[in-house]
C-alpha cells in the first residue's frame, strides 16, 4: 500500500470520527429540551432525585425511553374496559369502610391493567414504572405514590400507622388519572393534553369519583 492511500486512509478515518463526534455533542445539546417535552413532570422528579445532577438524570431518562419507547399499548376490548371500570369503581367505594385495602387493591389493579396493556408484568414494578413513564409521563406519580403507600401498609411499619386517611385518598385520587389513561385507549395522547387540569385541580375527577374520596371515613378520626 502506498503512502499516498495511507494517507487518503488516515485522514477519511479522522473525518469520520470529527463527524461522529459533532452528531453526538449536537445531540447532546439537544437531549434536554426534547426529555423535558416528553417527560414533563417526570424530568423534573427524576432531576430532583440525582439530587440537582441534569446529566444523570438525562442518561437515566435516555435509557428508559431506549428501552421503552418503542412499546405500542395492545388496546382493550370493550368488555376488558368494562371489566376494569367495574372493578375501580368497586375500589372507591371499598374505600369508605376500609381506605388501607382499597389502597392496596388499587395498588394491584393498576399493576395488573398496565400488563395487559402491553407494559412489564406487576411483579417487575421497576421496569414496569419506567416503560409506563415513558408513555404517560404526566400521571405516573400517581402509581409510584399509590405504590408506595399500599407497600408501607402492608409491612406494617411505623409509616403505616402514620399513613393517614387524607394521605391514602390522596394517593388514590392521583392513581386515578393513570388509570383513566390506560382505560382509554388513546390515553396517552389525552394525558399531555389535560396535564394543565390535573396540575390545576390536583387530580382528575369524573361522575364516579366525585364525592365518594371526600366522605369521612369510620376509621376517620
Amino acid at each position: 500500500m502506498s503512502t499516498g492511500v495511507i494517507i487518503a486512509l488516515i485522514v477519511i478515518v479522522a473525518a469520520l470520527v470529527l463527524a461522529a463526534a459533532l452528531f453526538l455533542r449536537g445531540r447532546g445539546r439537544g437531549g434536554g429540551p426534547d426529555l423535558k417535552r416528553r417527560f414533563g413532570p417526570e424530568y423534573q422528579r427524576t432531576v430532583a432525585r440525582h439530587d440537582g445532577d441534569t446529566k444523570a438524570a438525562e442518561r437515566e431518562l435516555a435509557e428508559r425511553l431506549e428501552r421503552h419507547g418503542k412499546l405500542r399499548e395492545r388496546p382493550l376490548e370493550p368488555a376488558e374496559r368494562e371489566r376494569y371500570t367495574v372493578r375501580w369503581t368497586a375500589v372507591q367505594e371499598r374505600f369508605v369502610e376500609a381506605p388501607r385495602e382499597a389502597v392496596a387493591e388499587a395498588d394491584r389493579l393498576l399493576a395488573e391493567l398496565a400488563g395487559v396493556r402491553g407494559y412489564p408484568d406487576g411483579g417487575r414494578y421497576e421496569e414496569q414504572l419506567a416503560a409506563l413513564s415513558v408513555h404517560h409521563a404526566d400521571h405516573v406519580e400517581g402509581y409510584r405514590r399509590v405504590h408506595r403507600v399500599a407497600r408501607t401498609g402492608a409491612e406494617g411499619g411505623t409509616g403505616a400507622s402514620g399513613a393517614g386517611t387524607e394521605e391514602l385518598r390522596t394517593a388514590l385520587m392521583d392513581a386515578r388519572a393513570l388509570f383513566d389513561d390506560l382505560i382509554d385507549g388513546d390515553g396517552r395522547h389525552r394525558g399531555k393534553a389535560e396535564a394543565g387540569t390535573a396540575a390545576g385541580d390536583g387530580h382528575r375527577t369524573g361522575p364516579r369519583t366525585q364525592g365518594f374520596l371526600h366522605k369521612t371515613s369510620p376509621r376517620e378520626s
